[in-house]
């Protein structure tokens, strides 16, 4: 999440020599005007894998002379979420794990309370913790939702190893349960990457078939009921959805003409969609595997709290601001995370009355396949419009344009990989079949129009 511009200089410090380590220190503090004079804070959280004690440790060590605040076992969003706390003077919240639990919990149990007859079979949630450090959390924070969420909890780092045969990558790539998770018809099912940065859900359906709820459904989710909320409230504040070029294209569409919503793209990575967000009133954003949030504009948040206390207010609209109030409250605006989106999406389902199913049903995704060549250096692919279309190597555009042709319902698109030498394939169709052919035969133009090494591209059985 570190802004673009200070991507180099982490370079130069990674790349510098001990003994000049101080001077590119200074280069950097003299090019960005950073002042010495101030109080610095460096914030320390670590996982639960063997690494982290001994690497905690070392950034301690590096950083003692400035003054630090080791937080132990924390997921990575609890520490961006003390890092924003801390910034903001406290205005955003406590900087404890304490003031992290209760100011979620409090707002999770605000919107519950407008779910009408809410059984506790409603309340059930089967929750796949990836043997990791948002397993651990989450049972801390049980205690603070009082029964109003009932968790049960799966792969809990009690034995296994994380992210094996578990997690919302295994989940995803697999399209089916993670190891230990035994699933009932219609059950609503999440699973946490390993640092409880990203979810998704998922179902069986009555068929016993596996249902996938992934970074789509839930940005469609909580954009389509901030966006009612909003008209409910009488405010005029926009909602736009940030995608990558991997969002589904049904995604896309049901945004853009049935719910009218303002959708623009950007670069893979969250780091793009995250500063995109930015630029709306209310800018939700997720990636395909899970990782996102929702932005709120500090005049956005303004507009909905003076109308929580607003006198004359009718109900309706007061009751509204105050959904939305509790909904930002419930947000992690410092980054994608996992426990709380888990509970930002289980909150509108239960105001919704909607089920699991229902959720699914808003669009159906159109079958797409990715697949991966292998070039010889794949700085030869250079892209444009959010890495949607190719400017190089020339003539694998209109290669890519005439496959596109051939398939209804299709799209396809490659980019570079930004740490090996392949290019990442993807390609849409209106049948699976659709899909992977297309996506074989962009694979192979690539191979030929690219450099492509190895064996060439076989159709997929």
């Amino acid at each position: 999440m570190v802004t673009p511009a200070w991507e180099g200089y982490a370079t130069q410090l990674a790349n510098a020599e001990q003994e000049a380590l101080c001077t590119v220190l200074k280069n950097i503090m003299e090019t960005d005007a950073i002042s010495m004079s101030e109080t610095a804070n460096v914030f320390v959280g670590r996982d639960t894998r063997p690494s982290s004690e001994s690497l905690t440790k070392a950034v301690i060590d590096g950083v003692s002379c400035l003054g630090g605040h080791n937080y132990g076992l924390v997921t990575t969003p609890q520490l961006h979420y003390m890092v924003r706390c801390r910034n903001t003077h406290d205005c955003y919240g406590t900087a404890t794990l304490q003031g992290y639990y209760e100011k979620l919990s409090k707002a999770f149990i605000e919107l519950t309370k407008n779910a009408l007859n809410r059984t506790d079979d409603q309340k059930r949630l089967l929750v796949d913790g990836a043997n990791g450090i948002g397993a651990l959390k989450l049972r801390e924070m049980e205690a603070f939702l009082k029964y109003e969420l009932q968790v049960a909890l799966f792969n809990d780092g009690s034995s296994g190893k994380l992210n094996h045969l578990c997690g919302a990558d295994y989940v995803k790539v697999h399209q089916r349960a993670p190891e230990g998770m035994h699933m009932g018809p219609g059950e609503r099912c999440c699973s946490f990457d390993g640092d409880a940065d990203r979810i998704i859900y998922y179902y069986n359906d009555t068929a016993g078939r596996f249902r996938l709820l992934d970074g789509d459904k839930i940005a469609t989710l909580i954009s389509m009921s901030l966006k009612e909320l909003l008209t409910q409230a009488g405010l005029n504040i926009q909602v736009a959805v940030v995608q990558t070029a991997y969002a589904n294209g049904s995604a896309t569409r049901y945004l853009k003409d049935v719910m009218k919503v303002t959708v623009c793209c950007t670069k893979t990575g969250v780091k793009h969609l995250h500063h995109a967000a930015q630029d709306f009133d209310i800018g939700v954003y997720f990636e395909a595997n899970g990782h996102g949030t929702v932005l709120f504009s500090k005049e956005a948040e303004k507009q909905i709290r003076q109308l929580v206390k607003h006198s004359n207010a009718n109900d309706e609209k007061k009751r509204a601001a105050k959904l939305l109030a509790s909904t930002i409250d419930l947000i992690n605006q410092a980054t994608g995370d996992a426990i709380s989106d888990m509970l930002v999406i289980e909150a509108l389902l239960a105001i919704r009355g909607m089920s699991i199913q229902g959720w699914d049903t808003l669009y159906t995704d159109l079958p797409n396949r990715q697949l991966r060549v292998k070039v010889a250096d794949r700085q030869v692919i250079d892209t444009t419009d959010a890495e949607r279309h190719v400017v190089m190597p020339a003539g694998l555009q209109d290669a890519i344009d005439t496959l596109v042709k051939k398939y209804k319902q299709a799209r396809a698109f490659v980019r570079p990989s930004g740490t090996e030498d392949i290019v990442r394939v993807y390609a849409e169709a209106d049948t699976q079949e659709g899909a992977d052919g297309l996506a074989y035969e962009v694979s192979l133009a690539v191979y030929h129009l690219a450099g492509g090494t190895g064996e060439e591209p076989k159709p997929l059985k």
